[in-house]
């Protein structure tokens, strides 16, 4: 059979190229006909012209030094961010003061019976044991200073959220002015918010928190929006034609459709809060984080491993038991207050009888050290598979081989490239993806990144990102195939992936550290793993939404898996893939900055050593460097429906 028609895959094949591509290629290269003398006589090099330089560190400076220099004593920081700040503390210490008042007893039966209430018995003993685990593990303090700064870090994120996100569903005007501030929130690396935040509140909690809320805000104020926005037309009218106020429709009728969008978005905010929590550990967060940190700092994997177990299972219950509450908001019956204060009356008496018989405190014989017997396992991996081994070498050699035959020559390549023709390149691919706007903020975006004289390094870091992005869709995509076409895979898939998901970027870094060392490889590797869950997720999903009339269509005409494959799934499932490819290059450019940390130089270092040398100059230009970066990235992979849809 030569070639496989099916009804619905003619329409899905013309495919990123839209409204009139032809037209759009010919503008390009008459553009570039008429360009490419003009500019390769005057600025052939590949090396962004000074001309167009603006030095930002003199004023970065200034700015910084007289924020550093009044933040004691100006009426600014005194009565409004001294405020913010102080109520920041008193909120984190009150609910670390209560979880210790509550003592490991109470807080395992709490979060036992919220379990139980919303999701049942397994979750309830799953959420028991994850608590538990994180006692044995030695680390239950660490774990409630984490979750201490993440209660605080969640309210303050939902309230932001729920309020930006009913500006933006009650009007048009505010929506259309929030949707670019909220795209760009949500593409920049955790790593860049740091700095700013840093700049006005020092180093310490308050930071920490505020920069988890800067962070974590967005998918609420998102899912807010698109929850109010999609209200049923009906419900609504009825309630306006009983002569409701606005108001009133509002809390009776728009915020209760909504609580299914309402507690996804809790749901996403918690896990970017977690996450977050964990790379503000660099700003004196302290927590799992900050152990963490450490074990980076000193290579220990066992330490690691040992405050990175802890952060998996807090990250999973979260994720389940706030997902099981999200599934459970379409619920009528009547309402089980009663369970509610049952279980708050069984915290309540747990807590005070393991307070009169003395075990409020997790008892220190009841602790595993895991630390030493992992360290021998990665001593014994790196004596053995490090180096030397016959036939395929060592992981080492690996990265070399890596960075030798594709990040130097990507890098190097890049670098090459007259920078006129970067930004030609950058315009042609968010066009052709896009419109002329998309192109225009990309091309503009990238432009910026040479006007603050960061242009090699970001070139650096953009060659790890493609490095990484097309291991990661190579890998990803044929892994999620496969769990789509076998339900067996997928089975086999869903807890790894699970894990692998809820996982904080920076606890990647140590495994890979102890295997590859130090260098872009290492980041490169990390950056990998943690984004090809996503990746994997998104074409398993896309492809098994694919119309199973197409499908059955094809086999009837004969087609073999690999045809249904090839002309009929991925044609159909092109959205998805889409989508994938923009989630894979978000995901790893936030890697590859945190990368920094583990030799991989170019922004990430810059960054990390304006946050450890307090040279916010240096760190604030590579900062705004790296939202650009993340902002070009995803305009030109975004996926097309993403911009059609009004109001979505």
């Amino acid at each position: 059979m030569a070639t496989l028609t099916v009804p619905g895959a003619r329409r899905a094949l013309p495919g990123l190229l839209r409204s009139r591509p032809a037209a759009k290629l010919l503008t390009l290269a008459v553009a570039a006909v008429i360009l490419v003398p003009l500019l390769d006589s005057r600025w052939g090099s590949g090396h962004w012209p000074h001309a167009l330089t603006v030095s930002l560190t003199g004023p970065l400076g200034d700015a910084s030094d007289w924020v550093m220099n009044n933040r004691d004593t100006h009426p600014v920081f005194l009565y409004f961010f001294g405020h913010i700040s102080n109520a920041v503390v008193l909120c984190v210490r009150g609910v670390y003061l209560a979880l210790l008042a509550m003592g490991w007893v109470g807080v395992t039966v709490l979060g036992a019976l919220v379990a139980w209430r919303v999701a049942g018995v397994k979750l309830a003993a799953g959420t028991a044991v994850a608590f538990l685990a994180c006692g044995a593990l030695g680390m239950w303090l660490p774990t409630m200073q984490t979750l201490a700064l993440m209660v605080a870090a969640v309210l303050a994120s939902v309230a932001v959220g729920v309020l930006l996100g009913l500006a933006a569903g009650l009007s048009d005007r505010l929506d259309r002015a929030l949707r670019p501030v909220l795209d760009t929130m949500q593409v920049l690396p955790a790593f860049a918010y740091l700095l700013p935040v840093v700049l006005v509140f020092g180093i310490g909690v308050p930071a920490a928190v505020l920069a988890t809320v800067v962070y974590a805000a967005p998918p609420m104020a998102r899912l807010t929006a698109l929850g109010l926005r999609g209200a049923d037309p009906e419900v609504l009218e009825a309630v306006r034609s009983l002569g409701a106020t606005p108001r009133q429709r509002l809390l009776t009728a728009r915020i209760p459709l909504a609580r299914k969008e309402l507690l996804l978005g809790l749901n996403q905010t918690i896990m970017m809060a977690l996450s977050m929590a964990v790379i503000a550990s660099v700003i004196g967060a302290g927590g799992l984080g900050d152990r963490v940190y450490q074990a980076l700092g000193s290579v220990d994997v066992g330490a690691a491993l040992a405050a990175g177990i802890p952060i998996v299972l807090l990250a999973i219950v979260l994720d389940r038991v706030t997902g099981a509450a999200g599934r459970a908001a379409d619920d009528t019956g009547e309402s089980r207050r009663a369970l509610w204060l049952l279980a708050l009356a069984g915290t309540a008496v747990a807590a005070v009888v393991a307070r009169l018989l003395g075990r409020a405190e997790w008892p220190s014989g009841a602790t595993l050290n895991i630390a030493e017997p992992v360290n021998h396992a990665v001593n014994w991996m790196t004596a053995h598979l490090y180096s030397g081994v016959p036939v395929i070498g060592g992981t080492a050699d690996w990265a070399a081989h890596f960075t030798t035959w594709m990040l130097d020559p990507l890098r190097d390549g890049l670098r090459a490239l007259p920078w006129w023709s970067v930004l030609l390149i950058v315009a042609a691919l968010a066009w052709l993806i896009g419109t002329w706007r998309t192109a225009l903020t990309a091309t503009l975006a990238m432009a910026a990144i040479g006007v603050l004289g960061v242009w090699d390094s970001s070139l650096d870091t953009l060659s790890q990102v493609l490095a990484a992005v097309a291991v990661t869709l190579v890998l990803g995509i044929a892994t999620g195939i496969a769990a789509a076409r076998s339900d067996r895979v997928d089975r086999m898939l869903r807890p790894v992936l699970d894990v692998f998901q809820t996982m904080p970027q920076f606890v990647y870094l140590i495994p890979v550290v102890a295997l590859f060392g130090v260098g872009r490889a290492p980041a490169v590797v990390a950056a990998v793993v943690y984004a090809l869950p996503a990746v994997v997720r998104i074409t398993a999903q896309g492809l098994r939404q694919v119309d199973p009339a197409a499908l059955e269509s094809a086999r009837s005409l004969g087609a073999t898996g690999r045809q249904q494959l090839w002309q009929v799934q991925l044609p159909l499932a092109r959205r998805s893939l889409l989508l994938a490819v923009n989630q894979g290059v978000v995901l790893v450019l936030a890697v590859v900055i945190i990368g920094g940390l583990v030799g991989a130089g170019a922004l990430g270092y810059d960054v990390a050593f304006g946050l450890a040398q307090g040279d916010l100059a240096t760190g604030l230009v590579a900062g705004a460097a790296i939202v650009c970066l993340g902002l070009m990235l995803d305009r030109v992979t975004q996926p097309t429906g993403r911009r059609t849809k009004k109001g979505a």
